[in-house]
Formats: structure tokens, sequence, C-alpha cells
């Protein structure tokens, strides 16, 4: 198996590590949106933030359903999209491992 050169490596966990960080942006705007629920779907700006999230929010209902009223799956989305980032790019992540050891000793 052929290790993949270090530029490729480090633009890789560098876009994981955005992406991760944009659902996770993405979940806590959904966290904010709970609090106006009079919102509609139809402004893009709520469409913007609900149209990505809403096909793992809706199964995750589904399973976890409003607790008091209150939809806690927009945080139990947080927490998981934040253990993905930290085991894949995080300090000791598995990519930044991959990285490090690419990575001539200087």
């Amino acid at each position: 198996m052929t290790a993949l050169p270090l530029p490729l490596l480090t633009i890789s966990s560098w876009v994981i590590g955005l992406l991760l960080a944009a659902w996770t942006l993405l979940f806590l705007f959904r966290i904010v949106l709970t609090w106006y629920p009079q919102l509609s779907r139809d402004n893009p700006l709520v469409a913007l933030v609900v149209v990505p999230t809403e096909p793992l929010l809706s199964p995750t209902r589904r399973l976890i359903p409003p607790i008091g009223g209150v939809d806690v799956t927009p945080v139990i989305w947080v927490g998981l999209v934040s253990l993905l980032r930290e085991l894949l790019v995080g300090q000791q992540g598995l990519v930044t491992q991959l990285v490090m050891r690419a990575a001539p000793l200087a």
C-alpha cells in the first residue's frame, strides 16, 4: 500500500477539519433556530441551515423524541460531529497522525 504524499494529506486534513467545523456551526445555528419556531423555512437564511442538517436530524428525531417539547437532536449532533472532528483532525487525530508520520523530521 502506497502512502499518500504529504501535501495531499495536509490538504485533506484541512478540508476535513473545515467541513466538520461547518457542520458543527450549522447544527449550532439549528439550536438557535429552535428558539424561534415562528421563523418560516421558506426564508432563504433559514433554509440555508435547515436543508443540509435536516437529513441527519429527521431520523434522529425518530429515535430520540423531543424532551419536554424541546428538540435535543441538534445538541446530540453537535457532540457527535465534534467527537468525529477530534478523532480525525484533532491534536491526536488519525489524519493528524498520518500527516506527522509522513512529514520529514527536521
